[in-house]
């Protein structure tokens, strides 16, 4: 079993503190601790780890039972919302299709502007003045439903940026992309100035990030440079599958 590797110690803008989470009369965490302070930092792990309900928790979309959720060493249930989602922390779902509400992109990118206090006709001058930044003018009056996956993927990544929240949590994001739309978020996601928080299975991303977080059914199984990580985790698959193919039960040297 690899090692827990300590990250670096900082002032966190997102932590966690003896999170204790059920859901269903199941144990998703039992006393989760963690600071999450770096720029860049990945989550990893087998599905059902724990990495989507973890987002959920530092957006505030889900309650733990006892435990406290801080942004920048404030209760993060104590903020009103609208300050939480504007210039807190925002999440991209894994499925756009359950963040998208509006028929257009444009729409839909003003959204994210609302808290501002801003009129109708100046987030829709702004959602579109942003699009023509991206060489994406052509969007604006589209109907999202004419979209691909990958590009209503897109859409929620836009408006999360437009929005302006501090800290960008990303569940799955690479999931419905080809490899030049990979690499093209990647750049963005470098190129943005904020705190980005990523859950993938897509190592390839979040490899090179000064921290990644392997969680195993709840549990942080390493923590530390992204490159140590994910060769720890792929050994872990690696030897997982062998013993799978051998018919033998795992030991503890898969995970």
């Amino acid at each position: 079993m690899p090692s827990v590797v300590s990250a670096p110690a900082a002032s966190p803008l997102l932590e966690l503190r003896q999170i204790h989470l059920r859901r269903g009369g199941q144990e998703v965490f039992a006393g989760l601790n963690l600071g999450l302070a770096e720029e860049r930092i990945g989550l990893i792990g087998h599905n059902g780890a724990g990495k989507t309900s973890l987002l959920r928790l530092l957006c505030g979309l889900e309650l733990p039972q006892t435990g406290e959720v801080l942004s920048q060493g404030q209760s993060l249930h104590a903020l009103p919302a609208g300050q939480l989602r504007a210039q807190r922390v925002g999440m991209m779902f894994q499925n756009p299709d359950d963040q998208i509400i509006f028929p257009t992109v444009e729409e839909e990118l003003a959204l994210g502007l609302q808290p501002r206090g801003l009129s109708r006709r100046e987030t829709l001058a702004a959602a579109r003045a942003f699009l023509a930044e991206r060489s994406l003018a052509d969007w604006g009056a589209r109907a999202v439903s004419t979209l691909s996956q990958g590009q209503r993927q897109r859409l929620c990544w836009l408006a999360l940026l437009l929005a302006g929240p501090r800290t960008l949590l990303l569940d799955e994001p690479y999931a419905s992309l080809d490899l030049p739309s990979q690499a093209h978020l990647s750049d963005e996601i470098a190129a943005c100035g904020r705190q980005v928080i990523v859950s993938t299975h897509v190592l390839g991303p979040v490899r090179d990030c000064a921290r990644v977080i392997w969680l195993h059914e709840g549990r942080v199984q390493a923590d530390g440079p992204g490159s140590e990580v994910c060769a720890a985790y792929e050994a872990a698959v690696a030897c997982e599958l062998a013993q799978a193919r051998a018919g033998r039960a795992p030991t503890p040297c898969a995970l």
